[in-house]
């Protein structure tokens, strides 16, 4: 796997030189604009929103919005007055608990691969923070933007996840919640109750894209009709409710799930293959029912 940037973490004396790589990627689907009477690619035009001609590149300039309709020009020298330089360190300022970072800030994982002659201090980092469960703040350049991140432990590898920096998140108290009335004993023990039944280990494997399952699935049909429309029927949508009586929903739903565990612990088990070297069964093979004869027949 390419790098996307190779330099070193720091934290005191201590340098580990590392290769940032992807750990993460987009499964989003994506389309391409067609005409529709012969199906041509129809590329994307730079218009101006005034008179809708098409603007060459060498016309175009950055602008930014400080009012309504007002802009101030920004050229390249503007840019690299402010350009910060540019360090291939990840330069860990400070360690703090992980459990103290709301996860409203992580953004996008990195994995950290060690390079020649980092192996040691980068297994004593990862073990360090693994053990304590902490992360290393720092602040890395990469592709010429700055950014906050958190180095953290997981598994056998360091991941560099990059934040969102405090100004970036929007306030909670721009957030309209519901006034917090007092809870009822008995539907809180309920709830709990509800919460342990569906409780499961975790799994990633478990949960899949279905949307995208569901669309690829489409698009094999329409591939292999040769483009024909297909039947328009889908699921039917769910219509959100408004819960009138909550102790009789959480009844409900505690029997249900009641249910749904009990059908999983009376599936049977997944048979194996025989291994080659067991025996056979020697007894006779059943006889085919009169039914199944006449109908073979």
């Amino acid at each position: 796997m390419r790098s996307i940037w190779k330099g070193s973490i720091t934290f005191g004396l201590v340098g580990i030189p590392v290769a940032l790589q992807t750990a993460s990627r987009s499964e989003e689907l994506k389309f391409k604009l067609l005409r529709n009477s012969d199906l041509s690619p129809v590329n994307y035009k730079r218009v101006a929103a005034v008179d809708g001609k098409e603007v060459p590149w060498d016309q175009i300039v950055k602008g930014y919005e400080y009012e309504k309709g007002k802009f101030v020009v920004l050229k390249d020298d503007d840019f690299k007055r402010v350009d910060l330089e540019a360090t291939d360190t990840i330069d860990i300022v400070d360690f703090v608990d992980l459990g103290e970072i709301n996860p409203i800030f992580f953004h996008r994982p990195y994995y950290l691969e060690p390079q020649r002659g980092g192996g040691p201090a980068y297994h004593l980092l990862r073990q360090v923070l693994a053990d304590t469960n902490r992360a290393g703040i720092s602040k890395v350049i990469i592709r010429t933007r700055q950014h906050l991140a958190a180095v953290k432990a997981n598994g056998n590898l360091l991941v560099l996840e990059l934040m969102r920096f405090a100004d970036e998140i929007v306030e909670p108290s721009a957030i309209k919640a519901p006034v917090e009335k007092a809870l009822g004993k008995r539907e809180l023990t309920m709830a709990k109750t509800l919460v342990d039944q569906l409780t499961e280990k975790w799994d990633p494997e478990r949960y899949s894209d279905d949307y995208r399952s569901a669309l690829m699935k489409l698009i094999d049909q329409k591939v292999q009709s040769g483009g024909k429309e297909l039947p328009t029927a889908g699921p039917a949508r769910k219509k959100a409710t408004n819960v009138i009586d909550l102790a009789a929903v959480l009844q409900q739903s505690l029997k249900e799930a009641g249910g749904s565990k009990a059908k999983k612990a009376a599936k049977p088990a997944k048979t194996t293959k025989v291994a080659k070297s067991a025996k056979v069964s020697k007894r006779a093979p059943a006889k085919p029912h009169k039914r199944a004869l006449a109908k073979a027949a």
